[in-house]
Protein backbone atom coordinates (compact mmCIF):
# COMPACT_ATOMS: atom_id res chain seq x y z
CA UNK A 1 0.00 0.00 0.00
CA UNK A 2 2.85 2.46 -0.60
CA UNK A 3 1.66 5.61 -2.24
CA UNK A 4 -2.09 5.45 -1.04
CA UNK A 5 -2.94 8.32 1.29
CA UNK A 6 -4.40 7.54 4.67
CA UNK A 7 -7.72 10.09 6.08
CA UNK A 8 -7.12 10.71 9.57
CA UNK A 9 -9.24 12.79 11.05
CA UNK A 10 -8.27 16.20 11.73
CA UNK A 11 -6.75 17.35 15.13
CA UNK A 12 -9.47 18.97 17.34
CA UNK A 13 -8.68 22.31 18.38
CA UNK A 14 -7.65 21.60 22.05
CA UNK A 15 -9.42 23.55 24.41
CA UNK A 16 -8.03 26.29 26.64
CA UNK A 17 -5.90 25.20 29.36
CA UNK A 18 -8.17 25.82 32.67
CA UNK A 19 -5.81 28.49 34.30
CA UNK A 20 -6.90 30.93 31.72
CA UNK A 21 -10.16 30.27 31.86
CA UNK A 22 -10.04 30.99 35.64
CA UNK A 23 -8.20 34.17 35.38
CA UNK A 24 -10.24 35.76 32.27
CA UNK A 25 -13.20 34.84 34.83
CA UNK A 26 -11.36 36.94 37.59
CA UNK A 27 -9.99 39.60 35.45
CA UNK A 28 -14.51 40.14 34.30
CA UNK A 29 -15.07 40.33 37.91
CA UNK A 30 -12.82 42.38 38.81
CA UNK A 31 -13.95 44.71 36.22
CA UNK A 32 -17.52 44.90 37.31
CA UNK A 33 -16.82 45.33 40.82
CA UNK A 34 -14.36 48.29 39.79
CA UNK A 35 -17.44 49.58 37.72
CA UNK A 36 -19.73 49.42 40.47
CA UNK A 37 -17.88 50.83 43.29
CA UNK A 38 -16.84 53.70 40.61
CA UNK A 39 -20.36 54.55 39.97
CA UNK A 40 -21.27 54.46 43.96
CA UNK A 41 -17.90 57.26 44.04
CA UNK A 42 -20.19 59.48 41.39
CA UNK A 43 -23.57 59.22 43.09
CA UNK A 44 -21.63 59.86 46.17
CA UNK A 45 -20.25 63.12 44.78
CA UNK A 46 -23.43 64.15 42.75
CA UNK A 47 -24.73 63.83 46.26
CA UNK A 48 -22.70 65.85 48.36
CA UNK A 49 -21.60 68.13 46.03
CA UNK A 50 -25.39 70.32 46.24
CA UNK A 51 -24.54 70.46 50.37
CA UNK A 52 -21.61 72.70 48.63
CA UNK A 53 -21.61 76.58 49.70
CA UNK A 54 -23.28 77.71 46.47
CA UNK A 55 -21.03 81.12 46.44
CA UNK A 56 -17.91 81.89 48.80
CA UNK A 57 -17.84 85.36 48.03
CA UNK A 58 -20.93 85.65 49.66
CA UNK A 59 -18.84 87.19 53.00
CA UNK A 60 -18.23 85.76 55.83
CA UNK A 61 -20.99 83.45 56.41
CA UNK A 62 -21.13 79.78 54.79
CA UNK A 63 -24.57 79.22 54.63
CA UNK A 64 -26.15 78.95 50.50
CA UNK A 65 -27.09 81.84 49.38
CA UNK A 66 -30.52 79.96 48.65
CA UNK A 67 -30.80 80.04 52.36
CA UNK A 68 -29.33 82.71 53.84
CA UNK A 69 -31.03 85.55 56.19
CA UNK A 70 -29.81 88.46 58.17
CA UNK A 71 -27.22 87.67 60.44
CA UNK A 72 -28.09 88.44 63.61
CA UNK A 73 -26.01 87.76 67.39
CA UNK A 74 -27.16 85.40 69.53
CA UNK A 75 -27.75 87.88 71.60
CA UNK A 76 -30.28 90.08 68.92
CA UNK A 77 -32.06 86.78 67.87
CA UNK A 78 -34.98 87.60 70.15
CA UNK A 79 -35.71 91.16 68.54
CA UNK A 80 -35.73 89.58 65.40
CA UNK A 81 -37.44 86.22 65.66
CA UNK A 82 -39.01 86.48 69.31
CA UNK A 83 -36.67 83.76 70.66
CA UNK A 84 -33.61 82.41 72.37
CA UNK A 85 -31.34 79.34 71.78
CA UNK A 86 -30.70 77.38 74.30
CA UNK A 87 -28.53 74.36 72.82
CA UNK A 88 -27.78 72.56 69.59
CA UNK A 89 -27.08 69.11 70.01
CA UNK A 90 -26.25 66.08 68.43
CA UNK A 91 -28.22 63.39 69.87
CA UNK A 92 -29.57 59.41 68.21
CA UNK A 93 -26.05 58.22 67.71
CA UNK A 94 -25.02 61.25 65.99
CA UNK A 95 -27.99 60.98 63.19
CA UNK A 96 -30.19 63.71 65.13
CA UNK A 97 -29.55 67.22 65.56
CA UNK A 98 -31.39 68.38 68.33
CA UNK A 99 -32.62 72.81 68.12
CA UNK A 100 -33.84 74.11 71.35
CA UNK A 101 -34.83 77.32 71.27
CA UNK A 102 -36.93 79.69 74.26
CA UNK A 103 -39.58 82.13 73.44
CA UNK A 104 -39.52 85.41 74.71
CA UNK A 105 -42.10 87.24 72.18
CA UNK A 106 -45.22 84.77 70.99
CA UNK A 107 -45.96 86.85 68.37
CA UNK A 108 -42.42 87.31 67.00
CA UNK A 109 -41.90 83.72 67.03
CA UNK A 110 -44.95 82.87 65.02
CA UNK A 111 -42.58 83.65 61.94
CA UNK A 112 -40.96 80.43 62.79
CA UNK A 113 -44.27 78.80 61.08
CA UNK A 114 -43.68 80.50 58.08
CA UNK A 115 -43.23 78.12 55.13
CA UNK A 116 -41.06 80.85 53.23
CA UNK A 117 -38.56 80.47 56.16
CA UNK A 118 -38.13 77.24 57.52
CA UNK A 119 -35.93 76.59 60.08
CA UNK A 120 -32.75 74.98 59.91
CA UNK A 121 -29.26 74.28 60.56
CA UNK A 122 -26.22 74.63 58.32
CA UNK A 123 -22.97 72.79 59.26
CA UNK A 124 -20.09 76.08 58.86
CA UNK A 125 -17.48 73.36 57.63
CA UNK A 126 -19.23 71.46 54.62
CA UNK A 127 -22.51 74.29 54.04
CA UNK A 128 -24.68 71.47 54.37
CA UNK A 129 -27.79 72.28 55.34
CA UNK A 130 -29.66 70.02 58.25
CA UNK A 131 -33.37 71.23 57.41
CA UNK A 132 -35.42 67.61 57.72
CA UNK A 133 -37.60 67.71 60.84
CA UNK A 134 -37.61 63.56 62.34
CA UNK A 135 -40.65 62.64 60.93
CA UNK A 136 -41.76 65.90 59.54
CA UNK A 137 -42.42 67.03 63.57
CA UNK A 138 -42.90 70.88 64.21
CA UNK A 139 -44.73 72.76 66.55
CA UNK A 140 -48.16 74.25 65.51
CA UNK A 141 -50.35 76.66 67.17
CA UNK A 142 -49.46 79.74 69.15
CA UNK A 143 -46.24 80.11 71.08
CA UNK A 144 -46.34 80.78 74.80
CA UNK A 145 -43.28 82.96 76.91
CA UNK A 146 -41.10 81.54 78.58
CA UNK A 147 -41.33 77.96 77.06
CA UNK A 148 -38.78 76.04 75.76
CA UNK A 149 -39.52 74.02 72.22
CA UNK A 150 -37.70 71.72 70.49
CA UNK A 151 -36.88 70.99 66.82
CA UNK A 152 -35.18 67.09 66.09
CA UNK A 153 -33.58 67.72 62.80
CA UNK A 154 -31.98 64.49 60.70
CA UNK A 155 -28.49 64.47 60.37
CA UNK A 156 -27.70 62.88 57.11
CA UNK A 157 -23.83 61.29 56.84
CA UNK A 158 -23.43 62.85 60.68
CA UNK A 159 -22.19 65.92 59.48
CA UNK A 160 -23.06 68.19 62.20
CA UNK A 161 -20.83 66.55 64.77
CA UNK A 162 -20.27 67.71 68.74
CA UNK A 163 -17.90 70.35 68.76
CA UNK A 164 -18.48 71.62 65.25
CA UNK A 165 -19.84 75.42 64.29
CA UNK A 166 -23.42 75.64 62.52
CA UNK A 167 -25.43 78.90 61.42
CA UNK A 168 -29.01 78.76 62.77
CA UNK A 169 -31.98 79.71 61.02
CA UNK A 170 -34.98 80.97 62.57
CA UNK A 171 -37.88 82.70 61.32
CA UNK A 172 -36.32 85.24 58.92
CA UNK A 173 -32.57 85.74 61.20
CA UNK A 174 -29.42 83.35 61.07
CA UNK A 175 -27.32 83.14 63.91
CA UNK A 176 -23.98 81.88 63.00
CA UNK A 177 -20.79 80.63 64.97
CA UNK A 178 -23.39 78.16 67.40
CA UNK A 179 -20.97 75.13 69.22
CA UNK A 180 -23.04 72.07 68.79
CA UNK A 181 -22.90 69.91 71.78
Amino acid sequence: MSGQATLEPAPAAAPPPRGRIRVARRVRLLGLITGVLLAALVAGLLRWLPHQPANEATGDSNVPVAWQRPAVSAAHLPDRSGVKITEVAVTGGGGLVDLRYQVIDPDLAASLHDAATPPAVVDETSGLVVHDLLMSHSHSGPFKPGVTYYLIFNNPGNWVHRGGKVSVLLGNAQVEHVVVR
